[in-house]
């Protein structure tokens, strides 16, 4: 395992830059500011192919622009909304980063390696404000929503990060905050990434994880792509989801089910819930069951999760035959379930985690 931290996390907090991310501007915003600056129109595709495409850190490396133009950029413009401030790197390869935002709040982005396959994982708020009692992200709260660029710009530093061999092939929108309680600033972001004239991913390969906003995945259907969901139901009851979930409590199964089928029927993409286990709270057999029960009929995938360990957080995953048996009794019922594989799991992989640490240690 390695930490690196930048030097710049070690330096005193200094004034916000007031310099706006170029990437935060609109085409249209950054082709007037190219004619205010007495620049041919053709820049805007030079500039953005530099942003977009190629792995980049700085102004100064658009080398078929002029000087004077790339000194501009650098008086007028952040090349990037965030400063990466640690970077912790697994066995399994798989990549976690800290970024800090511009009012020096804390949040992180992931990539997980497999044959031919790169997932970066990206946050959409600063901190979370569903509570989910074994997670990470929303032990200090929600502090804010980030904005579109913060938001899609993950994906992108990510992009910068890997070999010249290597390719982002999927999203999910997965980390620390609730995706659909940011939801314009998740659709635009959402339509950088997936529209061929920014980043260029098929939306298909793009996945929303949320706690269940119902009005929220109604309007998530009828977005007119085919991103995917995945909602995080942990529970296979009203009271022991409101256990774990508190949000619950205001929204109930009954009406959380209603919308998924909802977005079933417009869009026709089956729906994955994503259950962690916990031990001795929601792993039993009798759970399993009631899950089986709940989703009989549905165009249905459970991904089970073993809980990734928070020294703060007092539960664990169940062992490994208690898993295996939770998803054998899915399956024996007619509900397609998988565990999901544990990545980073010498680094600190719960979601969350690495911010809550760095905060900590303020």
């Amino acid at each position: 395992m390695s930490d690196s931290i930048s030097q710049s996390a070690l330096l005193p907090q200094l004034s916000a830059d007031m310099r706006r991310p170029l990437l935060a501007l609109t085409e249209q915003e950054l082709l007037d500011w190219l004619t205010s600056v007495g620049e041919k129109k053709f820049r805007l595709k030079q500039i953005r192919k530099w942003m977009i495409e190629r792995r980049i850190k700085s102004f100064d490396q658009m080398t078929d622009l002029p000087a004077a133009l790339r000194q501009k950029l650098t008086t007028e413009f952040r090349f990037s909304s965030f400063e990466q401030v640690g970077h912790q790197i697994a066995s399994d390869r798989t990549e976690k980063l800290l970024l800090k935002l511009n009012d020096s709040e804390l949040v992180e982005c992931v990539v997980m390696r497999e044959p031919g396959r790169h997932t970066v994982c990206i946050s959409t708020q600063v901190g979370c404000a569903m509570g989910c009692v074994f997670c990470a992200s929303g032990l200090l709260g929600v502090k804010r929503d980030l904005t579109a660029s913060e938001i899609f710009e993950q994906v992108l530093v990510i992009h910068r990060l890997l070999a010249d061999d290597e390719r982002v092939t999927n999203v999910v929108v997965m980390g620390i905050g609730e995706p659909l309680a940011n939801y314009d600033n998740l659709m635009a972001a959402l339509e950088f990434l997936s529209s061929e004239e920014n980043f260029g991913l098929g939306a298909r390969r793009i996945t929303v994880s949320t706690v269940g906003l119902p009005k929220k995945i109604r309007e998530f259907a009828r977005n007119g792509k085919q991103f995917n969901l995945a909602i995080s139901l942990h529970a296979p009851n009203d009271e022991l989801r409101t256990k774990i979930v508190p949000v619950n409590r205001n929204i109930g199964l009954n009406e959380l089910l209603d919308a998924a089928d909802d977005f079933f029927e417009v869009t026709g993409r089956r729906i994955s819930y994503e259950y962690v286990l916990l031990s001795g709270v929601n792993d039993q057999p009798a759970h399993a069951e009631e899950l089986a029960t709940l989703l009989r009929g549905r165009n249905a995938h459970v991904n089970l999760i073993p809980m990734n360990g928070v020294s703060e957080l007092v539960m664990t995953a169940p062992g490994e035959p208690m898993t295996r048996r939770f998803c054998e009794i899915l399956e024996q019922r007619g509900i397609p379930a998988t565990v999901r594989k544990r990545k980073g799991a010498d680094i600190d992989a719960a979601c969350g985690q690495l911010r809550l640490n760095r905060e900590q240690q303020r």
